[in-house]
């Protein structure tokens, strides 16, 4: 597995539960983590041991305070994403930031001018960027062998578990939404990665199955200034987990399905159209490693540190797929948070 180089930036992670700890354990083998920091002081005293010197607490204002801290991870629920990360980037951290970043687009834009103002860097944790199929998507797109890209398709969706509905993604206050701020904003920002950006937003979300408040499903239709086209379903009553995203060209198609574990073993598929059409020529690229996803978005968070360089996917971008989600709401019924970060006090 990739690691973060030998001369290392100190961190600290906010947050310390599934995906928390994987941030961590992406940092490599003894990790350079000064703090780890949760609620729960069980969790956050779990994950301090996986660093030597590694301090558990469960308030973060000694991490802001710490001139040794270079960076911040943040992984906490929605609801204080944006809150923690503006108190990071207050204190000059650079910050890597959890999907979806924010409550809502007004958070996100807040956390831009004050990362205007510090000079912090802030990298969105959209990390199916850094999936291999999706990474030799992307390589393919840009040598061009699809030739002009015309529209995409892509579903993703969980089944949800027993309770699903009583947890805290179910209750808009603490996440902002359902399903389509879940799992439909990797879709988006995958979507976005590939077409560009999309003034037309159609769609809607649903609640169908659950017992909850928020969307268990959405269904979107983006388009680009140039008529371009992304399909989008997201989804947490599929039962069967899913991963597809399909990639169409005027001279060749992609099909990534799976992401491992219990969304199948990863796979891109490349068909090639013939000049005599027909059949086309058919490549395929199978994936069964462990999931590095997370280690090479922190390897690139590193890199945007040391080169000074705008992340990818940066607040913009994150601000933009909040902007489409809020949309579907509206268009929906669903409520969109208005919470604000402006008066936040200083850490």
């Amino acid at each position: 597995m990739s690691r973060i180089p030998s001369a290392q930036l100190q961190f600290a992670q906010l947050g310390c539960g599934v995906v928390g700890r994987k941030r961590v354990l992406a940092l490599g083998p003894n990790p350079p983590l000064l703090y780890a920091c949760d609620v729960d002081a069980a969790r956050a005293a779990e994950v301090a041991k996986l660093a030597t010197g590694c301090s558990a607490v469960t308030d973060e204002a000694p991490i802001f305070t710490d001139p040794r801290v270079d960076a911040v991870i943040v992984s906490t629920r929605n609801n204080s994403l944006a809150q923690l990360a503006l108190a990071a980037i207050r204190a000059g951290k650079h910050v890597l930031l959890e999907k979806p970043g924010a409550l809502n687009a007004a958070q996100l834009r807040e956390l831009r001018d004050a990362a205007t103002r510090s000079g912090s860097l802030v990298r969105l944790g959209y990390n199916h960027r850094f999936h291999p199929g999706l990474r030799k998507a992307r390589a393919l797109v840009d040598e061009g062998a699809l030739g002009p890209l015309m529209f995409l398709r892509a579903r993703y969706g969980h089944g949800g578990r027993q309770g699903y509905d009583r947890e805290w993604r179910a209750d808009p206050a603490l996440s902002g939404g359902g399903e389509l701020i879940d799992q439909g904003v990797h879709l988006i920002d995958l979507a976005a990665w590939f077409l560009g950006e999309f003034p037309t937003v159609e769609g809607h979300a649903a609640t169908s199955f659950w017992d909850m408040p928020v969307d268990d499903n959405a269904f979107l239709s983006l388009r680009t200034a140039r008529g371009q086209t992304a399909w989008l379903h997201a989804s947490c009553t599929e039962w069967k987990n899913l991963f597809s995203f399909e990639l169409y060209g005027r001279d060749a198609k992609l099909a990534i399905d799976g992401l491992g574990g219990s969304y199948g073993a990863e796979r891109l598929t490349f068909y090639k159209m013939l000049p005599q059409m027909g059949p086309p020529e058919t490549t395929t690229w199978d994936f069964p490693g462990s999931d590095e996803s997370w280690a090479l978005e922190l390897r690139a968070f590193v890199a945007d540190i040391r080169l000074n360089r705008p992340p990818s996917p940066g607040l913009d971008d994150g601000i933009r797929t909040l902007e489409i989600v809020e949309k579907i709401y509206r268009q929906s019924g669903f409520p969109v948070s208005t919470a604000s970060l402006a008066d936040s006090p200083p850490p």
